[in-house]
This record gives structure tokens, C-alpha cells and sequence, in this order.
């Protein structure tokens, strides 16, 4: 497996896999370590989550810089998402004795209540997007709750997940409590299936759930999927347009668009449209593309070349099929993975840009005459991660978040993000299961009743 900085093209390291034997290995040894980690008091565990954000916090730049050359994540983005690692583990830290706590629940018994215990080694099967934050997301309640874990990170960034597990030792914590698997997505199947480990969760595309899903269900074991996404952004003839555009181009443009949870549908009603469609388009353009490390670099590199190009294709199809490009929509250069903002307009269904997720810095715009065909419009779609919906009017917006909008989390009035304090996860073809919150790190426990006669 190689690692290959999009920026430059240039080979940062070439990773020897492990073998089906190494592999088997490894999962026994950290199945061994769980036998004992289990055993830690939550005060234990806490202890070692927060030095943990200390390690994190004090290799901010080093960590930083590793995801910007293995995936071209712009340096201001790419510290940001250490220090949101860093958030989660202390969030957890302080907060997951609480949420594991016992609950007492009044029955025919002299005493009855709820115990949560863990269930084992969990594998987590990531992508190269988010390559620390989207694992710490998983890592730190899944070692809260008192699990061990085993990590199948994306080819293309095995620096960034021999850099967690040695985050992990750095940070004390019991040897083999977590390791990183340098394996292929073919050798997964042998993973889930291997009786040592207890459960799965995967953040990645649809077809890699649906995959994972099949193979864990085959075996009766858990799994939490988050998958793909095509966030509809509902704007209303109320709404703030001037901060709308702004708000809906950096949903857009975050980690140059490669992001489940970015905004890629902008619904408006056609009273506002071309106001808002002049200020997106203007926010887009002004958008600088370049060197990551470059503090004026908006957008970056996309993460691989095939990526850009598959991206081209979806946006040339549709545009074949009729859709009309306002800015972007073409390769600035075979050398290097940029692609540069594009929106679309005039899309209609069997287009990829309607049907399919466009995993980079395109966004597609839809007129629309009522808030009502807006919401038909959003809801029309496989996935059901993130939306959100723009008024002045907040009832109304919370009514069509909560009632209307077909999603796992719908914001008003700005873009969706994961927070460590709120769960998150989608619906459809978005995935099952909640990460973060009390229900994240309650995923992969198990829900035990005790009743004492």
C-alpha cells in the first residue's frame, strides 16, 4: 500500500500488509488485552482518555501536517480536526461514567436495573476524509465503555493510522488495547467473521455498508454504519440571504466538498433564487484553490486523482443529460487532483447530480415555487444524513427540521456538523445506528438487566 501526497504526486511511504496469519494475531492479542482493560474502573479509563488529549494536543503540528500530505486536507482545516479529536476524547472522559451509569427501573422485584458492559474488540473500518477525527469519533467512547478496538483505515492514509495507535501508546494506555490492521478492504469479510471480534462500524459509501452489513449480520454481529450522503439545504423566501450563501458555500466547500455531511442540494424558492444564486456563486469563486499548506488555500487537492475524475464524470454526465454548468466544471490540470468549485443548475431526475452523492466541491441548485416542492424535492433522494433549512422564521424552521426534512440531523439556520455533545448518524441509504452522545457510546455495550427477587 502506498501513500502518495495529492499536492505534489510524490510517494510519502510505501506500507508492507500485514498477512491473513499477522492479522489473526493481532486480534487475539487484543482480545487478550480486553480481558484486563475491561476490568478498569471508569476513573481508570478517564484518566488515560485525557492524557490522550494531551498527547493529541502537544503533536498538533506533526499530526496536522500527516493528514495534509496523505490527503490533502488544507493545514488550518487539518488542525482543526486534531483539536476536535481532542474534544472528544475529554467529552467522553467526563462524561461517559455518567452515561454508562446504572439505571434503576421500577418492577416486581425488590431491585431491578440496567447495566451497561462492554462487548469486546470492536473493528472500525474508516476512510481517508476525516482520517483521525472520523476514528476518535468511534475510539474514544468505544474505550470509555471499556472495549478494545482494531482499525482498517483507508489505503492511502495508513501514516495517519499508525499514528493513532502510536497516540494510543504514547498515551500509556495497556499494550494492544488498540491496533491498526494494514490490510486491504478484501481481507475485512475474515476480520468480522473472526470470533474475537464482537462488533463493526464503518463510516464510508453506501456499497462498503451494505458489504459490511451483509457480512456482520451473517454472523449476528452489531454494526453502526455511516455512509454516504446528499444534504439538501432548503432555502426560503424569509431567510437571510447574504449569510444563507456564505453559510451554504462553506458547508460545500469544506475538505474540498469530501465530506458525507456537506451541503450538496440547494433548494430555494423562486422568489429568492437569483439573489441567492448570484451571492453562492460569488462566495464559490472566490474560493481559492492551491497549496494546503498556504494560509490563503481554501480548497486543497482532492484526496486521489481517481476521485477527481470520477467526480468529472458525474458532473459531465449530467450536464449531458441537460444540467447547466455556472462556474467550475472542468480538470485545471491532469498533473495534480484539483477540481475547481462547480454549481450546477437546471437538474432533473436520472442526472447523477440528482440521484447520486458528488463527493467534492460541486453543488447543485434547484428553483423551486413553494416551500412544500422544496421539501418533496430534499426528501427525494436514497440518503438521509444531514439537512438544513434557512428561514428568519424559527418555527417554521424547527417545524419543517423536525416534521418535514427526511434526515438523521437537520440544522436551522446554519450547516451541519458532528458534535461530540449531540448523536449523530442518518437514515435510508445514510446508514443505521448513532455515534456520539449517550447513544454513541451506548452502541456497543451490552444493555444488561439485573432483577434481584
Amino acid at each position: 500500500m502506498k501513500s502518495i501526497n495529492p499536492f505534489t504526486n510524490k510517494v510519502i511511504e510505501n506500507y508492507k500488509e500485514h498477512t491473513g496469519s499477522e492479522t489473526k494475531h493481532i486480534i487475539k492479542e487484543v482480545d487478550v488485552a480486553f480481558q484486563s482493560w475491561k476490568k478498569t474502573t471508569f476513573e481508570e479509563r478517564k484518566n488515560y482518555l485525557l492524557e490522550l488529549v494531551n498527547q493529541l494536543t502537544e503533536q498538533k503540528e506533526s499530526l496536522s501536517n500527516l493528514i495534509m500530505y496523505e490527503m490533502g486536507k488544507v493545514k488550518k482545516e487539518a488542525i482543526s480536526e486534531i483539536e476536535k479529536c481532542a474534544w472528544v476524547c475529554r467529552f467522553y472522559a467526563e462524561n461517559g461514567a455518567q452515561f454508562l451509569d446504572r439505571e434503576v427501573i421500577e418492577s416486581d422485584a425488590s431491585e431491578s436495573f440496567v447495566s451497561f458492559q462492554p462487548l469486546g474488540t470492536v473493528l472500525a473500518v474508516m476512510p481517508w476524509n476525516f482520517p483521525f477525527w472520523q476514528v476518535f469519533r468511534f475510539l474514544a467512547p468505544a474505550l470509555m465503555a471499556g472495549n478494545t478496538g482494531v482499525l482498517k483505515h483507508a489505503s492511502n492514509v495508513q501514516g495517519c493510522s499508525l499514528a493513532i495507535e502510536k497516540l494510543v501508546r504514547d498515551a500509556g494506555l495497556p499494550e494492544n488495547v488498540f491496533r491498526s490492521l494494514l490490510i486491504r478492504g478484501s481481507a475485512v469479510k475474515q476480520v468480522i467473521e473472526n470470533p474475537k471480534i464482537k462488533a463493526v462500524t464503518l463510516t464510508g459509501s453506501t456499497p462498503a455498508g451494505k458489504s459490511v452489513a451483509a457480512i456482520a449480520g451473517s454472523v449476528l454481529k452489531k454494526s453502526v454504519l455511516e455512509l454516504g450522503g446528499s444534504d439538501p439545504y432548503l432555502i426560503l423566501e424569509d431567510a437571510d440571504i447574504e449569510e444563507a450563501a456564505k453559510l451554504c458555500a462553506a458547508a460545500r466547500l469544506l475538505n474540498a466538498g469530501q465530506s458525507c455531511i456537506g451541503a450538496k442540494r440547494f433548494i430555494v424558492v423562486e422568489r429568492v433564487y437569483d439573489q441567492f444564486r448570484e451571492a453562492f456563486v460569488k462566495e464559490m469563486q472566490s474560493a481559492k484553490y492551491g497549496n494546503p499548506e498556504d494560509a490563503e488555500t481554501k480548497i486543497g487537492p482532492m484526496a486521489r486523482h481517481d476521485l477527481r475524475d470520477e467526480l468529472h464524470g458525474q458532473v459531465s454526465a449530467s450536464v449531458a443529460k441537460g444540467a447547466s454548468i455556472i462556474c467550475g466544471g472542468f480538470i485545471p490540470d491532469d498533473n495534480d487532483s484539483f477540481y475547481p468549485p462547480t454549481v450546477l443548475e437546471n437538474i432533473e431526475p436520472g442526472m447523477p447530480a440528482y440521484e447520486e452523492e458528488l463527493f467534492g466541491p460541486v453543488a447543485s441548485l434547484f428553483k423551486v415555487k413553494t416551500e412544500e416542492e422544496g421539501i418533496k424535492i430534499a426528501n427525494d433522494t436514497i440518503f438521509g444524513l444531514g439537512a438544513g433549512v434557512f428561514t428568519a422564521d424559527l418555527e417554521r424552521g424547527k417545524k419543517i427540521a423536525e416534521k418535514g426534512l427526511e434526515a438523521g440531523c437537520v440544522f436551522v439556520n446554519d450547516f451541519v456538523k458532528s458534535d461530540p455533545r449531540l448523536p449523530f448518524g442518518g437514515i435510508k441509504e445514510s446508514g443505521y445506528g448513532r455515534e456520539l452522545s449517550l447513544l454513541g457510546i451506548r452502541e456497543f455495550v451490552n444493555i444488561k438487566t439485573i432483577s434481584v427477587k
